[in-house]
């Protein structure tokens, strides 16, 4: 089910169908290094992750991630039932910080060509028009220098450190 489209992407729900896609993205060295490991390194553990994960948050809170396809590739392989998978953003609830986080990964063959930003623009402005949500902030790694970009290309500004979990590493807080 779409969520979203932007002239060049479509957002739609995560399923567990998606397993393989998050699988390989969320073992890229690149994740892996900017946002951490998340320990999946199985079909079957990918799958719990989305239905544990993103999957039980469209149910709680009514947002989560969603996956990003190119549109045009989504559009033509409809009949198919999805189109080619680039990243995922989305709306994640920070319980331990109790904040709401636009979140955002792309495999990196799609990186620099402005996916993230217009994925994250939309996501962001559908939190707050559709959802009624007042405040919508960004997380990041302090040395992800693409991913502060994209946050800062959306309005936000560095405000201060937090830890994510009691145990975490250290990240900022852009608002």
């Amino acid at each position: 089910m779409r969520v979203l489209e932007t002239p060049r992407l479509a957002l739609r729900q995560l399923t567990v169908d998606d397993a393989d896609f998050i699988l390989g993205l969320l073992n890229e060295p690149s994740f892996i290094a900017q946002i951490g490991d998340k320990g999946i390194r199985t079909i079957e553990a990918a799958r719990r992750f989305l239905t544990d994960g993103h999957i039980a948050s469209y149910r709680r809170y009514g947002y989560g991630h969603y996956l990003v396809e190119l549109k045009q590739a989504a559009d033509l392989q409809q009949a198919a039932g999805a189109g080619i998978p680039i990243g995922m953003c989305g709306l994640i609830h920070r319980e331990h910080i109790q904040e709401i986080d636009v979140g955002f990964a792309f495999l990196p063959a799609y990186w620099s060509r402005g996916y993230a930003t217009e994925a994250a623009r939309a996501v962001k402005e559908y939190g707050h028009r559709q959802l009624g949500l007042t405040r919508i902030v960004g997380v990041v790694s302090p040395g992800n220098v693409g991913s502060i970009r994209v946050l800062e290309k959306l309005g936000l500004r560095f405000a201060r450190p937090v830890q994510l979990t009691a145990d975490g590493d250290v990240v900022h807080l852009y608002d």
